[in-house]
């Protein structure tokens, strides 16, 4: 019987395994292109996180502007006599309760504080350039001021630049009321209510005819009484507090020159009946012009004083909605008036005498007898 050998494993070869080898590179590979993909994500990100990215993001908020056509400057304050309504008082068939007022906001700098008041000065004297170059410096002095913006934001107003106005306004509303105090109010009332002009009550408030009683023969020296009417069109809403009269009282020198009224306690001036209640469609107001006797040595130098007339404006939030100057050539003594439609010319009533029941001593006249 024949002899098997069979090999054993020590004495077999070992074959290599190209299979495995392979499978190695290709994971080997594989592991390096992922790698070689993420390191590419990641710098792909890197250079979108170093782009400056701006997002314009609209927010719709309806403001209802009125532009009127040109500003209208308002007398020169250092020389008119305004007169203006005190605001009536509040209607309560019941006592309420006191609510706790809002305290205005203090301006922390006192150099801004300054500035504000400066400003403000300037804009009721209808100088807008002065306001804005003193509240531009308090702004660079306090830049988060709710005053210092809400000032701007009237003097915009005034000047009818509305969208810089809003802007201002809306950065004091921001604030809220911890923040802004008052002023919060009056900057979200500004921007729920948006900015009515004055030339929208052009035909819904005007002058009546003005009334004047000259009196040269008075003892104190030469007197002079206005009565004027400022009428009002029915079923016009207005807010008494923005109602002013101007008047510019202008006299002549014996020399013959025309000056203006310098010396504003010359004028005492009264309404007839507060609170208004528009009764007939007008409310009066009197003034009265006193030119006091001057000694021989003034008036020699200078010539003696006698009234000439005056120029008298109806003004409505600080806007010159009615002007009548008398006599007529003292109209191209006001800087600006609106303009006149034809046969709209109103020529003042001179009375000779005044009612039975004025006493001269009292330096108003009584009002009259309610209808």
């Amino acid at each position: 019987m024949p002899t098997l050998h069979r090999p054993t494993m020590s004495s077999a070869k070992v074959s290599p395994l190209p299979v495995f080898t392979i499978s190695c590179w290709m994971l080997g590979l594989m592991a390096f292109f992922q790698l070689l993909v993420a390191g590419m994500a990641l710098a792909a990100r890197f250079e979108e996180s170093r782009e400056v990215r701006t997002i314009i993001k609209e927010i719709p908020k309806i403001i209802t502007l009125r532009i009127p056509a040109a500003p209208a400057a308002e007398p020169n304050p250092a020389a008119a006599v305004v007169s203006r309504p005190p605001a009536p008082p509040p209607i309560s068939s019941l006592p309420l309760p006191s609510p706790t007022p809002v305290a205005p906001p203090k301006v922390d700098d006192p150099r801004s504080e300054r500035l504000v008041k400066e400003a403000r000065q300037a804009r009721v004297k209808g100088d807008m350039g002065v306001a804005i170059m003193k509240l531009e410096e308090a702004l660079t002095q306090s830049p988060d001021d709710p005053s210092v913006h809400y000032e701007l934001g009237l003097v915009h107003e005034q000047m009818g630049v509305f969208d810089t106005a809003a802007a201002h306004y809306e950065k004091v509303f921001q604030m809220g009321v911890s923040g802004a105090g008052s002023l919060y109010g009056l900057a979200a009332a500004k921007l729920r209510d948006g900015f009515e002009q004055p030339e929208a009550m052009l035909g819904k408030l005007s002058l009546g005819r003005v009334q004047i009683f000259n009196d040269p023969k008075n003892e104190e020296g030469q007197k002079v009484v206005l009565t004027i009417p400022v009428q009002k069109a029915p079923g016009a809403e207005i807010d008494v507090a923005e109602i002013a009269v101007s008047v510019i009282f202008f006299n002549r020198t014996s020399k013959g020159e025309i000056i203006q009224l310098e010396d504003k306690s010359w004028v005492n001036e009264k309404w007839v009946s507060l609170p208004f209640d528009w009764t007939g469609g007008e409310e009066n107001l009197r003034m009265n012009y006193l030119i006091p006797p001057q000694d021989s040595q003034t008036e020699h130098l200078f010539g003696a004083r006698t009234y000439y007339g005056q120029v008298v404006s109806l003004l409505y939030k600080g806007e010159v909605l009615d002007v009548q100057a008398w006599p007529r050539d003292l109209a191209a003594k006001i800087p600006t008036q609106p303009a006149a439609k034809p046969g709209a010319t109103v020529l003042p009533e001179f009375q000779d005498t005044l009612p039975p029941d004025f006493d001269p001593s009292i330096p108003l006249l009584p009002p009259l007898p309610s209808k």
